[in-house]
């Protein structure tokens, strides 16, 4: 299963610029909706075993989607292009942090619900709500990254601009993330993706 991710942060260093390094996790981060959204669309009474699954997503989402990938996003890349004349308090990046916000606001719901699971008989309707929402989010949010802002920061972006964000990249899954915490997560994805089916 984990055979279509091999690559996906063994990268640094191999010459790909940052925001492709961020289309990659954007297309793990993909994998983890789809996986999300099986699972969604089975559910009918929650059991243990789902709040299991939807306990794991969550974790998934909080350290991977979350705090890795949107945190190169906020700390980095989006603090560099506002550097280089890009407007943080509108336009696109603004728009992506308010994104990031909502997605925040998602997880945590799903995260409440599922912790309701074989006490509330309202905690289905909840992760439903929660999930699908993130889940609509986060495409439509990955497909404006991908598609615009993306290809306009790599039209600003200096050579030594992307050197510098490739380095600090490295630096900030070394220091922030953590040291072996990205192949815990993508083995947790594997779990998720076996449990969805």
């Amino acid at each position: 299963m984990a055979q279509h991710r091999e690559g996906v942060h063994s990268h640094h260093g191999h010459g790909e610029t940052p925001t492709q390094i961020l289309m990659e996790e954007h297309e793990v981060i993909l994998q983890a909706l789809d996986a999300l959204q099986k699972r969604l669309d089975a559910l009918q009474n929650p059991t243990a075993a789902d709040r299991a699954f939807f306990e794991k997503a969550v974790e998934f989402l909080r350290g991977f989607a979350d705090q890795c990938h949107h945190g190169k996003e906020e700390t980095l890349l989006f603090t560099r292009l506002g550097e280089r004349g890009f407007p943080t308090q509108g336009g696109p990046i603004a728009v992506m942090l308010s994104e990031h916000q909502a997605g925040r606001a998602f997880i945590r719901g799903i995260a409440e619900a599922a912790a309701r699971i074989g006490t509330d008989p309202t905690a289905g309707a909840g992760i439903r709500t929660h999930g699908y929402g993130y889940i609509a989010l986060l495409r439509n949010h990955i497909a404006k990254e991908n598609q615009v802002l993306f290809p306009m920061a790599d039209r600003t972006l200096s050579a030594e601009d992307q050197r510098d964000l490739q380095h600090a990249f490295a630096r900030f899954e070394a220091e922030e993330t953590g040291a072996g915490v990205h192949q815990q997560m993508l083995g947790l994805l594997d779990e998720l993706e076996a449990a969805a089916n």
